[in-house]
């Protein structure tokens, strides 16, 4: 089996450290303290949106109305079932092994009995999923976020949101499909997937939001911090994370 070359996956943190260092920061009075990269940020999503709106909006659209109903429910069971078992490590780093065994648990049933996970049969049995990556993990002892930062194409983020962007690759099944077209093809089917799910939300934000860049930050560090500050009182937490 070829492993994947981790340099790819390191350029993102890396480009964060470098960015950081440049001091590249926003000022004024009215500058969010968790957010010194805010110019830059801007920019990167003006980008993304643009990308969005020319194609992943519309793919995702298309995939939605060509594609019947189970069939995309068989997509994003599979990927969430491969998504099971790196939380289940996640959660074992944390010292949580309840949770690592229930997402382990969720695993093998929907891989056996769900013909690879195309069902999800673990949820009809009652076992709960438990979303765990390793910005979390690292979060949950205690180290800090960080910038917030938003990367083309792969949007928002922290510093140490990056660095674990890495761990998650690493940690990905997907990676390790040895058929180079067939990798490919799942990375871009559960892009195509995943835009699919949010159809409906980024509508919403679109439709809503004065401004879409702060509503953005502000929601997804909101989330993020509450993840934490949940894995921290449910274990032996060591830090809050901020």
């Amino acid at each position: 089996m070829n492993l994947p070359s981790p340099l790819p996956a390191l350029r993102p943190a890396l480009a964060a450290t470098a960015l950081v260092a440049l001091g590249g920061c926003a000022t004024g009075p009215d500058a969010d303290p968790r957010d010194p990269l805010e110019p830059f940020n801007r920019q990167v999503q003006r980008f993304n949106d643009a990308a969005d709106e020319a194609v992943f909006k519309p793919v995702a659209t298309a995939y939605v109305k060509v594609t019947p109903s189970p069939v995309r429910t068989g997509v994003n069971n599979f990927f969430s079932n491969l998504g099971d078992l790196w939380s289940a490590v996640n959660a074992g780093l944390q010292l949580r092994p309840r949770e690592s065994g229930e997402n382990l648990m969720r695993f093998g049933v929907n891989t056996v009995l769900g013909f690879g996970g195309l069902l999800d049969i673990a949820s009809e049995a009652g076992i709960p999923r438990s979303r765990i990556d390793f910005g979390q993990t690292m979060g949950r002892w205690g180290v800090p976020s960080g910038p917030y930062v938003v990367w083309p194409l792969l949007g928002p983020s922290t510093a140490r949101d990056s660095v674990g962007m890495v761990a998650d690759a690493a940690g990905d099944p997907v990676a390790y499909v040895d058929h180079v077209p067939t990798r490919n093809s799942l990375y871009a089917l559960r892009i195509v997937d995943t835009r699919a799910q949010l159809l409906r939300a980024s509508n919403l934000l679109d439709d809503a939001a004065l401004d879409k860049y702060s509503f953005t930050r502000d929601f997804y560090l909101s989330r993020r911090q509450t993840q934490i500050n949940d894995m921290i009182d449910k274990g032996i937490g060591l830090g809050n994370g901020n």
